[in-house]
């Protein structure tokens, strides 16, 4: 049974960083895609990033270069740092994962979710 675990979430100020991480049990996370989503309250699910197997890594625009998609395959562990943070950024954040090894902008491709971590930024 594939289960994922966020932690890492928070309240911190604007301009702040977080480490957000995502433990994976019975899934082997080194040969499929796994990317991170959020929600906020009232809005639609946002897909920010993506890493697919040999590393590759897409990002949503509003997050595009103060975001990092990582994965530690030893550690069966997803990474989202996250630095200049701002207070659009507040929502839950969630892990999911595919059993392929193709990457899609779409939270329909993914098969395994975890359970959220929210992340709230002052302004």
């Amino acid at each position: 049974q594939v289960q994922l675990v966020e932690s890492g979430g928070g309240s911190v100020q604007s301009g702040g960083s977080l480490r957000l991480s995502c433990v994976a049990s019975g899934y082997t996370i080194g040969g499929f895609c796994m990317a991170w989503f959020r929600q906020a309250p009232g809005k639609e699910r946002e897909e920010i990033a993506v890493i697919a197997r040999g590393d590759n890594t897409r990002y949503a625009d509003s997050v595009k270069g103060r975001f990092t998609i990582s994965k530690d395959n030893a550690k069966a562990t997803l990474y989202l740092q996250m630095n200049s943070l701002k207070a659009e950024d507040t929502a839950m954040y969630y892990c999911a994962a595919t059993n392929s090894g193709i990457c899609l902008w779409t939270g329909t491709w993914y098969e395994y979710w975890g359970q959220g971590t929210q992340v709230t930024v002052s302004s």
